[in-house]
């Protein structure tokens, strides 16, 4: 979508809203505006954090352009009268609590020697593992608000000798994670294997570490994964924001020869567009020429980015040069 048409929108929805909010009774029946308000903030609410708080700058850049009076000052106030402008670190978290909570529940009873086959070599006792590592390095990294790279090897994880224990361990961990970064500033500068050098870049990361490896779980077990559309569509953006700064991904990426992708999201029209290669590598949340496209759900769409999912899977429709699919998700894959 073009910055335009986002301006357009948002300066649509701000005079709509306001046009409701401040109707004459005897123009607009109350408990209509009401409920119109009520349908918006409900769809509002689905939103990512990352997304509310795009929203609320484009609402607030709306009434910018409007002269001072009191029209102005009522676009001013709709994103605190919808929450837009919550706490986006206090929004991660509590998305990284509830997604930590499913899979303990998940994971718990399952024999720690049940195979993962989204991870090939992994059973459940290395998958809980991993993701309680992560936690733990994560942790460490905040609460000292590390300016150089420390390595997970390095920081201490009290693992327990028998494996059926990892899950409390891991809910224990979690806690503590949590803990540690809602009592820091999002906005302390530290180091992050990221594009955002702050505090706030964690939350964020553990979050689709969350949302991926309960998706491994679920897979492993028969179960499809329930990824909230607004998450998924945050996690493709987020994967592809930082994707430049893991070494591991941009050296084969910047190796491979030039290509695009563009990925459709079926259920709401969301695209983005991945162009790499000799050039460079970049991104655009729009409907931008490629050489091959991929149509799916969001969730199937993260899932596949992450190379949970393959190309060839019915639940994707593929047109185009697959060769060039193939070659950047063998490259890409987390």
């Amino acid at each position: 979508m073009s910055d335009a048409l986002m301006n357009a929108l948002a300066e649509a929805l701000a005079d709509l809203v306001t046009s409701v909010d401040t109707c004459d009774d005897d123009v607009l029946d109350p408990d209509t505006g009401v409920k119109w308000l009520e349908t918006t903030g409900y769809l509002l609410d689905r939103l990512s954090p990352a997304d509310r708080l795009t929203l609320s700058r484009l609402l607030r850049r709306a009434a910018a352009r409007q002269p001072d009076g009191a029209w102005r000052d009522d676009l001013l106030r709709i994103p605190e009268e919808f929450g837009l402008d919550d706490d986006q670190h206090e929004l991660y978290c509590d998305a990284v609590e509830h997604l930590e909570r499913r899979f303990v529940e998940t994971v718990r009873d399952v024999d720690p020697a049940t195979p993962v086959p989204s991870c090939p070599g992994w059973s459940f006792a290395d998958l809980v593992k991993h993701h309680g590592t992560t936690h733990r390095w994560m942790e460490h990294l905040v609460r000292t608000r590390a300016s150089e790279r420390v390595w997970s090897r390095d920081v201490p994880l009290d693992l327990p000798d028998d494996t059926a224990a990892y899950p409390d361990w891991l809910a224990r961990s979690a806690a503590a994670t949590l803990r540690t970064m809602r009592g820091v500033d999002p906005e302390t500068p530290m180091w992050s294997h990221g594009a955002d050098q702050r505090v706030r870049f964690f939350p964020r990361r553990l979050l689709f570490e969350a949302v991926v490896h309960l998706a491994d779980a679920e897979l492993a077990l028969g179960q499809q994964p329930r990824i909230a559309v607004s998450t998924a569509a945050d996690g493709i953006e987020e994967f592809l924001e930082n994707l430049p700064y893991y070494s591991w991904l941009a050296e084969p990426v910047g190796a491979l020869p030039a290509g695009s992708i563009r990925l459709a999201a079926k259920e709401t029209g969301a695209t983005w567009t991945i162009v790499f290669g000799p050039g460079g590598f970049r991104w655009t949340k729009t409907a931008g020429e490629a050489h091959v496209s991929v149509t799916g759900t969001t969730g199937d769409l993260l899932l596949l980015v992450y190379g949970r999912l393959k190309a060839d899977d019915a639940r994707f429709v593929v047109s185009g040069d697959r060769a060039v699919l193939g070659g950047w998700l063998r490259a890409a894959t987390f």
